[in-house]
């Protein structure tokens, strides 16, 4: 019984896998269209595009650097779906986190780095997920709105980290980020093990998976991710079945907001090693599309992950020979593809249901 629901999870991610691939081949296809309006082919648009994410060892090291916050954060937007939440504010909960590591990371002084890194991974995860519980309490106990809370906290999250929190940690007036964390605080660079310093990509894509991992594992296997996923299907359902909504909705808020923060933390103690102005980059935003695409699959999530970083990679590598704004309408694109084909297997499918009770 066991075996035949874990055949039932796997051919259904392969279906969409399958069906997500297509849409994408359909978006790049249309895309061309829209290369040629630049005078440039589309196959040596999307030759150079590919070998720019993926053309070598260094190329595909950047695809993966570039993935890695998306990946979180696109799990972070699919769990809040998982519970039918909406959480906008991936953006948001990616700067506390951020922030949050930022300062721990040079506050604490004088520990080892065993003790440091996941002291401030901590920290970053657990004030990214109580700011997004703020949103969660609203909607459990008020009925507020979601989207509009979390929209709301984006706000907040920015003005709170970036103009002012910068202002009070920075150490000379002006400077564009908090102090420098220490060497203790650093996610070790993968360059670094493999004698390749000009690889950029960090253990924060492993951190990536194994939130991956979390993310299936309590959603599968927990009682918790059953609660959380009856009250996304049918919260009234679940509440008459037992279940706590409300305690469920502000979890689900809290661990959403911790991968997002997760997100943020990654990029302080892997990339940046402080935080920087520059830290609003729009990966929560990108997030959503994400968790869109990869169907709040915790799986599929990271595939199209990947595939958005390699979209980025690819449309950096060939910025001097396409606009940028053609890597964003494909994009655009490939996210359009997939909503379509999800519609029209829905409408699909209820045509044939319709005709088998007839």
């Amino acid at each position: 019984m066991k075996n035949n629901i874990y055949i039932k999870y796997f051919k259904t991610m392969g279906q969409e896998l399958f069906y997500g691939a297509v849409a994408v081949i359909a978006a790049l296809l249309i895309g061309s269209l829209f290369i040629l309006f630049t005078d440039v082919s589309p196959i040596e648009a999307y030759t150079r595009m590919f070998k720019g994410a993926f053309g070598n060892l260094n190329n595909i090291y950047a695809t993966l650097f570039r993935s890695t916050p998306i990946i979180l954060t696109g799990l972070s937007v699919a769990f809040a779906f998982r519970c039918g939440l909406f959480n906008i504010g991936a953006e948001g909960q990616y700067l506390i986190g951020a922030f949050a590591a930022g300062w721990a990371g040079f506050y604490f002084t004088g520990l080892p780095k065993l003790i440091h890194l996941p002291l401030t991974l901590i920290i970053a995860v657990v004030a990214a997920g109580l700011w997004a519980s703020i949103a969660g309490v609203l909607k459990a106990k008020l009925g507020a709105n979601e989207v509009i809370n979390t929209i709301m906290l984006n706000y907040i999250a920015f003005f709170l980290t970036i103009p002012y929190g910068i202002r009070r940690l920075a150490t000379v007036p002006g400077e564009p980020g908090t102090p420098h964390i220490l060497d203790s605080a650093r996610i070790t660079s993968l360059g670094a093990l493999i004698g390749r310093p000009a690889v950029r990509v960090h253990g924060g894509f492993i951190l990536a998976l194994l939130a991956a991992l979390f993310v299936w594992y309590f959603l599968f296997k927990t009682k918790s991710g059953y609660e959380i996923r009856a009250v996304g299907f049918n919260p009234h359902g679940a509440e008459y079945g037992g279940i706590n909504v409300a305690k469920n909705i502000i979890l689900a808020m809290f661990i959403s907001g911790a991968l997002a923060g997760l997100a943020g933390a990654g990029e302080v103690l892997g990339t940046h090693g402080r935080f920087i102005q520059g830290m609003n980059s729009g990966h929560g935003f990108t997030g959503i599309a994400v968790a869109l695409v990869g169907k709040n699959n915790p799986f599929t999530v990271v595939i199209a992950g990947i595939l958005f970083g390699a979209l980025a990679q690819g449309g950096f590598t060939v910025g001097r020979f396409l606009p940028r704004d053609i890597v964003v309408i494909i994009q655009a694109l490939v996210i359009f593809a997939i909503a379509l084909s999800q519609v029209l297997r829905e409408h699909l499918a209820k045509k044939r249901a319709k005709e088998a009770i007839k």
